[in-house]
This record gives C-alpha cells, structure tokens and sequence, in this order.
C-alpha cells in the first residue's frame, strides 16, 4: 500500500506488498524490492536499491549523496540488501568514483542515528548499535557487533564475528572473533558466546584462542607472530580467515592486551 501523501517518482521499480507511509519521498532510479516497508517521513534518494522485506524507519535516510568533498556528482549506487532494518534517523550515504557503490548487506540490524558513509561495505547479519558512525571507505564483515556510540576511522577493516565495546574509537584493523574493548581499543578476548551461539565448535573455539594468543601474548612482532601460528597450529578455515585478515592489513591491527 501507497499512502496518497507520500512522493514516489514515476520511474521508481516498486515490487509486490511494499508499504510506503504518508511523507515518504522516494526519487528517480530507485528499486525497492518485495515486502519491504518504509515508514512514514523516511527518505529513499536517487540510484538506491532495496532488497525484499527490509525495514526503513521513520526519518531514516538512504542513498543521499555523500559527505565527500571530492564527489563532483558522477553516477554512484547505493545497495540495501534482504531482510535489514534502518532504524529512526540512520544515514547511509551513496558512493564515489572510488569505489562506486555503499553496500550493506542482508539480515542486518542498523540502529537510530548510526551512519553508514561513502563507499563502506558492511556484510550479512551485522549489527550496528545507536549512533555507531562508520566513516568512508570501512568494510565490516559478517556477523560483527558493533557496540553504540563507536566511532570507526575511514578505511578501517573490521573482521567477521567480533564485538566491539561500546563507545569505542576503532583506528586500527580489528580481526575475525575477537572482543574488542577499553581505551585506546585493544584485544581482550574471544567472542566465545557469540561464536557459540552462530554454532562453532568447542575445538574451533579453542583453536582461535589458540591463535590469538601467539598474535597478541607472545611478544612477538606481527610477521613473527603469523610465522609461528603456521607452523604450530594446524590448517583450518578460522586459521586462514585470520591470517588472511592480518596479511590484508593496511592500518595494521589493534594491540593486545
């Protein structure tokens, strides 16, 4: 259902069972895939997609242009895919030339007055708490938490299944199923209930602390700290995600405890 006082431009694709509330602008070149609802006073810019049953809030924003003043209005997309809610006054802002494209994924949870900036690519199943603020060009992978009130540096990576403390300042990388606390940032564990519940086993579990504990308590420098984790602990999937993530580096990881 459409409320007659919304604005919806002609050329926006609309699919089957989508709600749209009174005072909800929606411009030119937008997709807006089944299901989805888009509650009152919320806004949907131009060059967004929106996968099938999300959930855009009231007041929340996506797709505007972004807070970048090399952006010279070239042709940028923004990306929403299934099942994610944006809740009251969240932002996500449309690409540059740099990357083209904002893209948060499925089954995600973005709370009030979070931002999501140019370029960022955050994966499925993220959650984001109140005003989290992601700067350009971050990327989030699958299943991470995010705390509210963190405020994470442009070009930051931070890794699938961590949780971060709230009110945390992320400038380093922060890699796979770590916790992620104090201040400045630093490891201070494994997020052993959240790995739990997603299913890993009790012998993943404790290969990743494993892990970490050559990376962050040995004394070791990085390179070092890699060199002896692959020739100690025994090839697996989280072995190579974390090396991977490491090696990928270009702001270095966070510090140990």
């Amino acid at each position: 259902m459409i409320s007659p006082l919304a604005s919806v431009h002609p050329n926006a694709k609309i699919g089957e069972d989508v709600e749209i509330g009174p005072f909800v602008f929606i411009d030119d070149d937008v997709e807006i895939g089944d299901g989805t609802v888009i509650d009152a006073n919320a806004t949907v810019c131009a060059h967004t997609r929106i996968g099938s049953h999300c959930h855009v809030f009231p007041t929340a924003i996506v797709g505007a242009i972004p807070q970048d003043l090399k952006f010279q209005g070239e042709l940028t997309y923004t990306y929403i895919g299934d099942h994610t809610v944006l809740r009251e006054c969240s932002t996500v802002h449309r690409g540059t030339a740099s990357k083209g494209k904002t893209v948060v994924g499925s089954h995600c949870l973005i709370m009030a007055y979070c931002h999501v900036a140019h370029d960022v690519v955050v994966g499925d199943h993220v959650i984001m708490s109140n005003t989290t603020q992601l700067a350009g060009e971050v990327k989030v992978d699958d299943y991470a938490v995010i705390g509210g009130g963190t405020l994470v540096h442009q070009f930051s990576q931070i890794g699938a299944h961590v949780m971060i403390q709230g009110g945390s300042l992320i400038n380093k990388d922060v890699p796979p199923f770590v916790l992620a606390a104090r201040q400045p940032t630093q490891y201070t564990g494994i997020n052993t209930v959240g790995l739990t519940r997603r299913g890993f086993s009790k012998e993943q579990i404790e290969r990743i602390q494993a892990i970490y504990r050559i990376i962050f308590m040995s004394k070791l420098n990085t390179t070092q700290a890699i060199e002896k984790v692959l020739s100690e602990i025994p090839e697996s999937e989280e072995r190579k995600m974390i090396i991977s993530f490491i090696r990928s580096s270009e702001r270095g990881i966070i510090k140990g405890v």
